[in-house]
């Protein structure tokens, strides 16, 4: 059984650290991962894209996560003695249930060179991060698979080329780091009508390769209430007799704006995911006890998951500050994604730390709780 996670996504560190980010606790200025570990944490996620940024160099922002970089993450993480997850995307920038791209490098390959490709990429990366002594002890194949990987090859209703992808990811992973947990991910927790088909088609009609963990996403504004998110791990534990972990999950602590932060032209800042709308539609005020009210529910819905299969959760981006020069994308970004924009960070909101850098009480509230 895996130990109860209490894991942070940090995959923006590198990058606002080089642009002035600090942290405190209590007024103490630390590392992000050190005051993170005080607080309980013990496992890393990190994602990885293949190649984010253009043919001339030009970085996609939001972390600019590519090989060298979450390396040096995930060093700093193996060095504080905490387990590391690595997310492969399988994409050269943002991979979820909205895009999928295949990456700059595989565009004409079909589906045959596909299933090749995520198995080489794969062995190279792992046997990259084994070598420099930064060994995964859990691998993410594929960020929110809701609607498949590697479109349109790997677009649902394509299940069985989804299968083939990800059981090619999951093949090189065994090969490298046998002792890797390995996890299947998709977003939407609170959907099982969508768990039940995904898997159902991997499992019982593709025959995919197997693995550890079913790995969920769930954010209260978009992806139903916490009564959805328990009916459908308290269904999945029993249906697939994995354990399950809430991959990506967050709340906010205030709607105060953050644009004296990021230092961009209100046309050039996209500001924060949770507009009024979706504030509304949670049961907890966006409010620093608000987020502890919330933290302490979801932790109950974890806690009473049929037979002890609720093993804990990763908040994302958990310390992506408002820091100028930081945003989910850059305009060579929005060149190769063909969107418009703006940019800007639009989750500082929901970090665990504020618009300064200071800890807040939700923390506490992760490092006092006592899974059973």
């Amino acid at each position: 059984m895996l130990n109860y996670i209490k894991g942070m996504d940090i995959s923006s560190l590198d990058e606002i650290e080089k642009l002035g980010a600090k942290f405190y606790d209590h007024g103490r200025e630390d590392g992000l991962i050190q005051i993170l570990k005080r607080y309980g944490t013990n496992y890393i996620r990190l994602r990885l894209w293949n190649d984010p940024k253009s043919p001339d160099g030009k970085p996609y922002g939001a972390g600019g996560t590519d090989y060298e970089t979450t390396l040096r993450m995930a060093k700093r993480a193996k060095e504080a003695g905490l387990g590391f997850l690595l997310d492969f995307h399988y994409s050269d920038f943002w991979a979820d249930p909205g895009k999928q791209r295949k990456p700059k490098a595989w565009a004409d390959y079909d589906a045959d060179r596909l299933e090749q490709a995520v198995y080489d990429f794969t062995k190279e990366m792992m046997s990259g991060f084994i070598k420099e002594g930064a060994v995964p002890d859990m691998v993410q194949v594929g960020n929110e698979l809701s609607n498949g990987l590697l479109w349109p090859e790997g677009q649902v209703p394509n299940y069985g080329n989804i299968a083939r992808f990800v059981s090619a990811g999951i093949r090189a992973v065994k090969e490298t780091c046998p002792t890797a947990k390995i996890m299947i991910h998709l977003d939407n927790g609170g959907n099982n009508a969508l768990y039940r088909k995904w898997f159902d088609q991997y499992v019982n009609v593709n025959h995919g390769e197997d693995f550890d963990v079913i790995g969920l996403s769930y954010y209260p504004f978009w992806h139903g209430t916490l009564g959805d998110l328990s009916a459908n791990m308290n269904d999945i534990a029993v249906r697939y007799g994995k354990e399950l972990v809430v991959a990506e999950v967050s709340m906010g602590h205030t709607t105060d704006d953050y644009i004296d932060y990021e230092k961009l032209a209100p046309e050039n800042r996209k500001g924060m995911a949770t507009r009024p709308a979706l504030c509304e539609k949670v049961p907890f005020p966006m409010t620093r006890e608000g987020q502890c009210d919330f933290m302490k529910a979801f932790l109950e819905v974890l806690e009473k998951v049929p037979e002890n299969k609720g093993r804990g959760f990763f908040y994302w981006e958990a310390g992506w500050l408002p820091v100028a020069g930081s945003g989910w994308a850059t305009e060579a970004a929005l060149d190769y994604i063909k969107e418009a924009g703006p940019g800007g960070n639009e989750w500082a909101n929901q970090a665990l730390f504020d618009y300064d850098g200071n800890a807040l009480p939700a923390l506490a509230v992760i490092r006092d709780y006592q899974p059973k």
